[in-house]
C-alpha cells in the first residue's frame, strides 16, 4: 500500500495488483490484497445555527460519522485531540492545526432547524495536506423526521469524493423478521435503514413469507407468501404496504422472484407437475418459460443490462451456477469449484456474481466473474447465505445462522474484498436481506 500527496481519490482494488509509483498530485491510497490502513480524518461536531439545533447536530454528526467508519475505509480522530475547534462554518481552515494530528480529511457542517419543523444541513469537505477543498460545498434540507436520511446523505457525499465511487449509505434493506423456536418459527417482512435503523414491518407473522426482492425504483416488493397453503409470488407497494398476487398458473408454486433491471419484467420459478423451471413474466402477458429442463432451475437474477440471468441448477448432478440469455436458451455452467452453489445475485457493476457455497460442512458467501474465473469466497461459518449487493456494488449482506438447537439467524456485511465482518443489529433474528437502490 503506497500514500501519495493529496487525497482525491481512494483506489479500492479487489485483487492484488503492483503497488503505485510517486507522482505528483492528489493521494492516491492503492489497497493490495484488499487491506488497507484506514484514513484517519476529523469531523467536529456540526455547528447548531439556531437555538434549538444543537440535538440535531449531535445526531446527525455522530450517523455520518458511524457510516463512514463502520466501512473500515476510515477512522475519525476523537475530537479531544483536536488542537483548535470548530466555532462558526466557514469557507477558511486553519491546515496546520488538522496536519498537526495527522488528520487527512476534514468534514466540516452546520445545522438549522426551520419555523416548518424543517432541518437544513450544510458541509464542507477538505484535503488537509493539498490544503484545498474536495469538491464545492452543499446544502441539503429534509423533515426533522428524515433527520438520519440527511446523515447518511451527507457521509454518502463524503464517501463518493474520497473514493470515486458512489456511496449506499441512503439506502434501506427489506428482510424477514423471525420469532420462535426453529420449529415453528414466524415470518414477516420487515424494511430498514442500511445499518438497521428505522424498522417498519410490511406484513404480519399469520403466513410464512419468504426471499423478498426490492424494484429497481425502491418502490415495490416482490416475495414468496404460503397466506394461500402453498407458495405464490406476491408483489407489495412500499408505501402503501398493498399487496397483490401475480398472474401465474394457479396450479403451480411460484418461488424466487426478481425483477429485471427495467422494474417491470418479473423472473422467477414455478413448480408444475413435479418440475421446476424458470419462467419470466412482462406487462400485459403472460408466463413464458425459459427453461425446460427435468433438473431443478431457480434463484434467476439478472445481469445490471437486462441480456443475461444467472440462476441455480442441479443438470449436472450437483447445484451448480449457469448463465443464459435473458430470452432463455442456451445456458453455460460458470462454477466448477468443489461443492454446491446457488443463490447467485449478479452485481449492479456487472463484473462479478456473489453466491453460496457449500462444501466440507461448511458455508461460504462468495463471488467470482461472469465467466466463473476468479473464485473468491469472502466467509466461512456453519450456515451463511443468500447475498444481496449494497448499491455501489462494494458491500455485501447475507444471512449468517448459528449452530445448534437454540441456533438464530442473523444479518451481516462483509466487503467484497473480504475485509471488514460486521453484523448488522435487528430488533430480532433476521434473514433473506435485499438491498434497495440509493434513496431518490
Amino acid at each position: 500500500m503506497k500514500f501519495l500527496r493529496g487525497l482525491a481519490t481512494m483506489a479500492l482494488a479487489l485483487l492484488p495488483m503492483a503497488p503505485a509509483t510517486a507522482q505528483d498530485g492528489p493521494l492516491r491510497i492503492e489497497i493490495t490484497e484488499g487491506v488497507i490502513e484506514p484514513l484517519p480524518f476529523a469531523l467536529p461536531t456540526l455547528i447548531a445555527e439556531t437555538p434549538d439545533a444543537q440535538q440535531w447536530a449531535e445526531r446527525i454528526t455522530q450517523v455520518i460519522a458511524d457510516d463512514l467508519t463502520g466501512t473500515g475505509l476510515f477512522r475519525r480522530i476523537p475530537q479531544d485531540a483536536f488542537v483548535s475547534q470548530i466555532t462558526e462554518f466557514t469557507p477558511s481552515v486553519n491546515y496546520a492545526n488538522w496536519k498537526a494530528i495527522n488528520a487527512q480529511a476534514l468534514i466540516t457542517g452546520a445545522v438549522a432547524t426551520g419555523a416548518d419543523g424543517s432541518l437544513t444541513v450544510k458541509f464542507r469537505l477538505f484535503d488537509v495536506f493539498s490544503e484545498a477543498p474536495l469538491g464545492e460545498g452543499l446544502s441539503l434540507s429534509g423533515s426533522q423526521q428524515s433527520w438520519r436520511r440527511l446523515a447518511h446523505r451527507v457521509a454518502d457525499q463524503v464517501y463518493s469524493r474520497i473514493t470515486g465511487e458512489s456511496g449506499y449509505f441512503d439506502s434501506r434493506v427489506v428482510f424477514v423478521s423471525e420469532q420462535g423456536p426453529k420449529n415453528d418459527r414466524q415470518k414477516r417482512l420487515a424494511v430498514m435503514d442500511y445499518d438497521g435503523a428505522n424498522v417498519q414491518y410490511l406484513t404480519d407473522s399469520s403466513s410464512l413469507v419468504l426471499a423478498p426482492r426490492f424494484s429497481p425504483t425502491g418502490d415495490r416488493v416482490l416475495y414468496t407468501s404460503y397466506q394461500s397453503g402453498f407458495p405464490r409470488i406476491y408483489e407489495m407497494n412500499v408505501g402503501s404496504v398493498s399487496q397483490r398476487s401475480l398472474q401465474v398458473p394457479a396450479e403451480s408454486m411460484t418461488f424466487a422472484p426478481r425483477y429485471a433491471p427495467d422494474g417491470q419484467t418479473i423472473v422467477f420459478s414455478a413448480s408444475i407437475n413435479g418440475n421446476t423451471d424458470i419462467y419470466r413474466l412482462r406487462p400485459g402477458g403472460g408466463p413464458e418459460q425459459l427453461t425446460n429442463a427435468p433438473s431443478i432451475e431457480t434463484a434467476p437474477s439478472y445481469s445490471p443490462d437486462g441480456s443475461q440471468i444467472v440462476f441455480e441448477s442441479d443438470r449436472s448432478g450437483s447445484p451448480q451456477l449457469y448463465i443464459m440469455p435473458s430470452n432463455g436458451g442456451e445456458a453455460r455452467r460458470i462454477s466448477f469449484g468443489a461443492g454446491r452453489y446457488g443463490t447467485p445475485v449478479w452485481s449492479p457493476r456487472g463484473d462479478l456474481i456473489a453466491f453460496t457455497k457449500q462444501n466440507e460442512g461448511r458455508f461460504h458467501i462468495g463471488v467470482m466473474r461472469t465467466d466463473g474465473s476468479e473464485e473468491r469466497l469472502l466467509t466461512a461459518s456453519f450456515l451463511d447465505e443468500g447475498p444481496t449487493w449494497a448499491p455501489n456494488g462494494r458491500v455485501l449482506m447475507f444471512t449468517r445462522e448459528s449452530a445448534g438447537a437454540g441456533g438464530q439467524p442473523a444479518l451481516y456485511s462483509v466487503d467484497v474484498s473480504g475485509r471488514n465482518l460486521r453484523r448488522v443489529e435487528t430488533p430480532a433474528a433476521a434473514s433473506d436481506p435485499a438491498w434497495s437502490p440509493l434513496l431518490p
